[in-house]
């Protein structure tokens, strides 16, 4: 029997997972402030992730996470690459810079993604393109402030985000030809899983870590109120990663990925907001009205690519971003 498509229901889950990446920004940067290194950080959400949907996947549909020998290779490269380093990278921009602003330096992936195939792999994309590149370049000149002495925004935090972006698009370019021959949920559960490997590998040797830290109690910027750091960390991990991921793959039943990834461009939006309501993240007006003309490019390049290639078979579309983040994260 077909799945009833709900549009309505669609749009709300992507909304959610939206909002759930964004207050994972400010809530990651009172993580970052309290002496967590990325390297940490990332270790501990994509490993958080990794457990909580195998867990989850066992119990419910223990056979969806069978793999190959073949398959080894691709969803190693495709978790590095795809989720580690772009939460990493998302980690150091945050770091350095407005959540906002490292998110929209971050989403600019599906202009990269949609540039790659025109030059790369000689897709007709439509010339829509070159109008969403503008945008974005123009956009994220008006971010970046670069009338103020070379730019008002940390140089290392600018180029994190954008780095972010690459490998952004590589997940989704990697995602694009995953789901092929996989169902997202259990490709997304084995990308976290060589992430977390990754990192429990990577991180003893990039930064030290005190246990003891994660005990010890921070301030959340409400009020006089703080919370145990461990508390943070399983909120990025449970409700900043496996909850806001589990939504957007939801709605990819109820959504076209295109439509998907334009609704999920509310992310930087929201997280900007969050960010000034919870840690007072103020954006200049240029920054903001920079924000809005990169966010619009980014809608342009989503629809930029056609519905196949010149080939017999059709091209089975990008999926939606499921992380910045990650999303994004997001």
């Amino acid at each position: 029997m077909p799945h009833t498509r709900r549009p309505a229901a669609g749009y709300l889950l992507t909304v959610a997972a939206g909002g759930l990446f964004a207050v994972n920004g400010t809530v990651s940067t009172l993580a970052l402030q309290a002496g967590v290194p990325p390297t940490w950080l990332t270790a501990m959400r994509c490993a958080g992730a990794a457990g909580g949907l195998l867990v989850a996947l066992a119990v419910v549909a223990p056979r969806r996470l069978r793999v190959t020998w073949r398959e080894v290779p691709f969803l190693a490269v495709f978790g590095v690459v795809g989720v580690a380093l772009t939460q990493f990278l998302y980690f150091v921009a945050i770091g350095r810079l407005p959540v906002g602003i490292a998110l929209v330096f971050e989403m600019t992936a599906p202009v990269g993604i949609a540039l790659w195939v025109r030059l790369v792999r000689r897709e007709p994309v439509r010339p829509r393109i070159w109008v969403a590149l503008a945008l974005s370049l123009s956009g994220l000149v008006l971010v970046a402030q670069v009338w103020q002495g070379g730019g008002s925004l940390d140089p290392l935090g600018v180029g994190a985000g954008l780095a972010a972006a690459v490998c952004l698009a590589t997940y989704y370019l990697m995602g694009e030809r995953g789901t092929a021959t996989r169902d997202p949920v259990a490709l997304t559960t084995w990308t976290f899983v060589a992430a977390g490997l990754f990192w429990t590998v990577v991180a003893p040797f990039t930064a030290p870590l005190d246990p003891a830290v994660l005990g010890e109690r921070v301030p959340v910027s409400l009020g006089e109120a703080t919370l145990p750091l461990w508390l943070l960390v399983l909120w990025i991990a449970v409700l900043g990663a496996i909850v806001p991921f589990w939504l957007s793959i939801a709605a990819l039943r109820h959504l076209p990925p295109t439509t998907a990834g334009l609704v999920a461009t509310v992310e930087p939006v929201f997280a900007s907001v969050v960010a000034w309501l919870w840690v007072e993240q103020v954006l200049t007006g240029w920054q903001v009205a920079g924000g809005l003309v990169v966010l619009g490019g980014i809608a342009l390049a989503q629809t930029a690519r056609t519905a196949a290639r010149p080939a017999p078979a059709p091209l089975p579309e990008t999926p939606a971003p499921l992380a910045p983040g990650t999303r994004s994260a997001a």
